[in-house]
């Protein structure tokens, strides 16, 4: 029993230094002048409620901040990844299109210069219709002339 009280009495002594360090300290002097340290000091019981208060409510409080912060870090990313894919898949389309309209304007391009060669080589080569049309066209021209004459 003696060895108990000696350690409850080396405690106390223990819990009366850290006491007085603490009064000692001027942000604790400070906070003790103003009108919440004088109510605290007068009321014990509200005093160490409020300490088991904060020191119990820290790590609920962390905890959460931190899941806040990691939830708006990881939205941020998640949104600037969302971004980039859309811009990718954007860009894939673009190109997409841009290809196909470039291949329909080259076969486009390419019939259409194909008719241009070809079709004054196919009426050099056949001069035969190629008179023969205008030839007609004459004809009906001086038949118009005739009756014209008449």
């Amino acid at each position: 029993m003696q060895r108990s009280s000696g350690l409850t009495q080396q405690l106390w002594e223990r819990w009366m230094i850290l006491v007085r360090r603490i009064q000692d300290d001027p942000r604790a002097a400070r906070l003790m002048s103003t009108r919440i340290g004088q109510y605290l000091s007068c009321h014990p019981f509200s005093a160490l409620t409020l300490l088991l208060f904060g020191a119990m409510a820290a790590l609920p409080v962390g905890l959460f901040l931190t899941f806040a912060l990691l939830t708006i870090v990881i939205s941020v990313v998640g949104f600037v990844f969302f971004e980039a894919f859309l811009l990718f898949v954007g860009g894939s389309t673009l190109l997409a299109a841009l290809t196909g309209i470039a291949f329909f304007s080259f076969l486009v391009s390419a019939v259409i210069n194909s008719f241009f060669i070809t079709i004054p080589n196919l009426l050099k080569r056949y001069p035969p219709l190629a008179k023969k049309g205008v030839n007609q066209e004459r004809e009906g021209e001086s038949e118009t002339a005739g009756l014209k004459a008449m």
